[in-house]
């Protein structure tokens, strides 16, 4: 199976080109990244020593940024409470309902993407578990590594729960496509070139995490100024979590940069040659075969994550791990770093020319299974 590769707009990833011919369930080649052999345990086994030498830190500077559960919020905090009277409960999601039903429809495209992301948990949790040397081992190791891991599938585990619901209670969106979609997200997987290698799977989630809060936050403000300030404190809560994830996150590159400088920065730049891949990339609804570059160009349009926010973040984290005064590297790892410094110009002039092409293009619209099949212009 071959793709005719573009450059998708908005996310900044290689996309399948329309026409393309799929082998079986179209799920496998959706707004896939292009194929590349598959590389595993791309790590040096020596390196595995690196993240044991890094437990006590990691225990001290990353688990912190977890949350008690009895300090954490539930998704129960932002719902009509069924304890209440059948009337009362009921006048609730009326109330609910009443907010919601000015949002418009691509709105909620948006809105049911994010929330099939979070939702598709499982797979992302799989994905940290592939990586060498930070694996949860016994699936109840005390490492603090997989002590994190496990307590950030709980804490994310909240998101997808409460966008679900809400979205349940709005009446707005087809629930049972929307139920498929996630099913066959989680059976297909991702592949965000990661190699069973924590370096580079760090630097993929920095990049991911901080990508979701960007999201999490212009919905936030979108359904503040459409009326629902409950949806607006649900979305912002979510980018909170996303922010101090992505904290994490980082400070773990960070420290990567300060033990080993040649590695981390060759990573980054790894990361940054194959491009990001979002985690819902595989996403399918049964009908539409590039529903992730149909939700995605909404996205673009709504300003919700664009191609510009993809540009953001790369400078954000050049900027956050200080890579231009990154030392005591070899060669390679000089011109990692000259390549990543690099990349944010590079990229938004190349976005320049898709936007400039874009507005050239005759203007498209798509039905979307989720919102019962109603018509939005791409």
């Amino acid at each position: 199976m071959q793709y005719s590769l573009s450059l998708h707009p908005t996310l900044g990833v290689k996309l399948p080109a329309a026409g393309v011919r799929f082998r079986r369930l179209p799920v496998s080649a959706i707004a896939a990244p292009p194929l590349r052999s598959p590389v595993t345990h791309s790590m040096p086994p020596e390196k595995v020593e690196v993240f044991k030498s890094l437990e006590g830190w990691a225990t001290q500077s990353v688990l912190p940024l977890l949350k008690p559960v009895e300090q954490c919020w539930q998704p129960q905090d932002f719902l009509p409470d069924p304890a209440l009277s059948s009337d009362s409960f009921m006048d609730e999601v009326r109330a609910l309902r009443t907010r919601t039903a000015e949002l418009p429809d691509e709105y909620f495209v948006v809105l049911v993407g994010d929330m099939i992301t979070e939702d598709a948990l499982p797979t992302y949790q799989t994905m940290i578990n592939t990586l060498d040397g930070v694996r949860d081992e016994t699936g109840a190791s005390s490492s603090p590594w997989a002590v994190w891991t496990r307590a950030w599938t709980a804490e994310e585990n909240r998101h997808g729960d409460l966008l679900k619901t809400y979205l349940y209670l709005s009446g707005r969106v087809d629930m049972l496509m929307i139920e498929r979609t996630v099913q066959y997200l989680i059976g297909a997987g991702m592949d965000p070139g990661t190699e069973n290698n924590p370096y580079l799977g760090y630097v993929y989630t920095s990049f991911q995490e901080r990508a979701t809060f960007v999201s999490h936050g212009n919905t936030a403000r979108m359904a503040k100024e459409g009326g629902d300030p409950v949806l607006a404190r649900i979305c912002g809560t979510i980018a909170s979590d996303e922010k101090r994830h992505e904290n994490a996150y980082g400070n773990i590159v960070e420290k990567l940069l300060e033990t080993d400088p040649t590695g981390a920065m060759m990573a980054i730049a790894d990361m940054m040659r194959k491009k990001i891949t979002m985690p819902a990339h595989l996403m399918f609804d049964g009908q539409d075969p590039r529903l992730f570059e149909h939700f995605s160009a909404v996205a673009q349009r709504l300003g919700v994550y664009t191609a510009d926010d993809y540009a953001d973040i790369l400078e954000f984290l050049v900027g956050r791990w200080k890579l231009e005064k990154v030392e005591g590297m070899t060669g390679e790892g000089r011109r990692a770093q000259d390549y990543v410094c690099r990349l944010g110009p590079r990229i938004r002039k190349l976005q320049e020319r898709a936007d400039e092409r874009a507005r050239n293009m005759e203007k498209h619209s798509t039905r979307f299974s989720w919102i019962f099949n109603k018509e939005v212009a791409l």
